[in-house]
C-alpha cells in the first residue's frame, strides 16, 4: 500500500488497490525548489557585498526530509514471497519508477517486519521482502538495479506502535535517496 508523504506526519499507506502511478510520483518526486526574496540589514560600518560580521555566521539550511512512501505490500505469513496483489500494485510501481519525473532518481527500499519473530529473524525477513520488491521490479518491470537499494529494518520502526501486529508495521517504503 502507498501513500503520499509529502508532509512530516506519518500517514498510513494506502492499500494495494488504491496505489496509482500519480500518487506515487507526487509522493517521490522531489519538490520544487522554494524561491524568496529576502531584506538584509547591515550595519553602516559592515561593507557591502555581505561578508558575515565576525563571530556571525550564515543561517543553516533547513535539513530536508527524504521524500517517501509506504507501500502495504503482502506477503505470505513468514515469507518473502510476494502475494498476486503484491504483484499488480508493484506493477504500478514500476511505471512510476520508470516515469520521467522519477527515472532518474536512486530509491531505498525499506522492508519492515512487525515484532512477532526474534529481531535478528525479522531483520533477515525484512531484508529478503525488500530484496524481493526489487528483483520483481528489476525483472518484470526492468528498472536498473543500480537505482534500487534494499534494506531491512527488522521490526524497528514500526507505523502503528499502539496494534505491533497490524498490517501496516509489514510494509516496503520507498525512500528517494537523490539529492
Amino acid at each position: 500500500m502507498l501513500a503520499a508523504l509529502p508532509s512530516l506526519a506519518r500517514q498510513a499507506p494506502l492499500k494495494e488497490k488504491q496505489i496509482t502511478e500519480s500518487a506515487l510520483i507526487d509522493a517521490l518526486a522531489p519538490a520544487a525548489p522554494l524561491r524568496t526574496r529576502s531584506i538584509r540589514v547591515m550595519r553602516d560600518d559592515e561593507p557591502a557585498g555581505g561578508s558575515a560580521p565576525a563571530g556571525g555566521s550564515a543561517p543553516a539550511a533547513a535539513a530536508v526530509k527524504p521524500r517517501s512512501a509506504p507501500l502495504l505490500i503482502t506477503f505470505e505469513t513468514n515469507s518473502a514471497v510476494l502475494t498476486a496483489p503484491a504483484r499488480r500494485a508493484l506493477d504500478v510501481v514500476g511505471n512510476a519508477l520508470a516515469s520521467d519525473k522519477l527515472a532518474s532518481f536512486r530509491f531505498g527500499i525499506e522492508g519492515h517486519a512487525d515484532p512477532r519473530g526474534g529481531a535478528a529473524v525479522n531483520l533477515q525477513l525484512s531484508q529478503a521482502r525488500a530484496i524481493s520488491v526489487r528483483d520483481y521490479l528489476v525483472n518484470s518491470k526492468h528498472i536498473d538495479a543500480a537505482r534500487l537499494d534494499p534494506v531491512g529494518k527488522g521490526d524497528q520502526d514500526l507505523m502503528n506502535k499502539a496494534n505491533p501486529i497490524a498490517a501496516e508495521n509489514r510494509r516496503v517504503t520507498l525512500v528517494n535517496l537523490s539529492r
